[in-house]
């Protein structure tokens, strides 16, 4: 029933740190998942310095989702998006051929207050890699809920047990956010290939092993599987259908390698439009970049 168990993992995105699960040595992908952070749990105190605020920045070949438990984001984009991140609602950002944003602390800055949130990238197929760039938000009250022994559940993107969500996505996926008294039991979709759950908070259970949060268990193809909560847990489950070997480097994904190398090239020439709101500054191109390496 189980394939994997990835143990997060701290990396520093300048400002502050983040704990990475995906992508991981010895598992790339799940199902077109292919980057999986969880910011937090963290409180920033008022007046926190503007190193912490994520400058713009590129994406080519992916959708991106940032969702949110507790705190705030100002999202600023190429496509003319401005649009705060609140807990429980869903800002899904394709980039297709190329799009830049930016992620500030704002709110955080002049108040303080917490962050706790996850920060998801969902490769594109290959026919869908080069479309146009577009970023739609989503309300709390729009996205599917459910309600049912224990379980609180409401799904982020994707289709799963009769729900479907209005995100527009480009290949069957689902994604789920799932809150669980304890001793509450949940069957994960079987109609998916690829899966995974990832424990945010408290702790589950699973064929007979227990887990922790900041573990995310990779379930094996064809069966099926379900967890139950030691205590209250919150679980974020996700999967689908693969979409092939991808290249990843920096903040780009493609299925070639040329394509990453074009868009490299892109950046450090200045040929990517920074977001009209927020274009004073950018984060340059990391170099030396790090030999690349196919994932699936």
């Amino acid at each position: 029933m189980i394939d994997l168990v990835i143990d997060q993992r701290r990396r520093s995105l300048g400002g502050f740190d983040v704990n990475r699960v995906l992508p991981f040595a010895k598992r790339r992908m799940v199902g077109p998942f292919i980057f999986f952070d969880h910011m937090g749990p963290i409180v920033f105190p008022a007046g926190i310095p503007s190193n912490v605020d994520v400058r713009p920045h590129p994406h080519i070949g992916l959708s991106t989702i940032t969702y949110l438990f507790e705190g705030e984001i100002m999202h600023r984009d190429s496509v003319g998006s401005e649009q705060p991140i609140r807990p429980g609602e869903v800002n899904w950002m394709t980039a297709g051929r190329g799009i830049t944003h930016s992620e500030r602390f704002e709110r955080a800055r002049v108040e303080g207050g917490p962050l706790n949130g996850i920060q998801a990238w969902v490769a594109l197929p290959r026919e869908s890699e080069e479309t146009d760039p577009e970023f739609t938000h989503y309300g709390m009250e729009s996205l599917p809920v459910f309600h049912e022994g224990g379980v609180r559940g409401r799904l982020i993107a994707g289709e799963a047990f009769g729900l479907r969500a209005q995100v527009k996505t480009h290949s069957p996926l689902f994604y789920l956010h799932l809150e669980l008294e304890s001793g509450a039991r949940v069957q994960l979709p079987d109609e998916y290939p690829e899966r995974a759950a990832y424990v945010s908070s408290g702790a589950i259970e699973l064929d007979g092993q227990r887990f922790a949060q900041g573990q995310m268990i990779v379930l094996s193809q064809g069966q099926q599987a379900a967890f139950s909560a030691v205590g209250p847990a919150i679980v974020m489950t996700l999967g689908g259908e693969p979409v092939g070997p991808r290249f990843i480097e920096w903040n780009f994904v493609s299925s070639s390698q040329e394509r990453i190398e074009q868009a490299k090239a892109d950046w450090r020439s200045g040929r990517m439009k920074l977001p009209d709101l927020d274009n004073e500054e950018w984060i340059p191109l990391p170099e030396p970049s790090p030999p690349p390496e196919p994932m699936s």
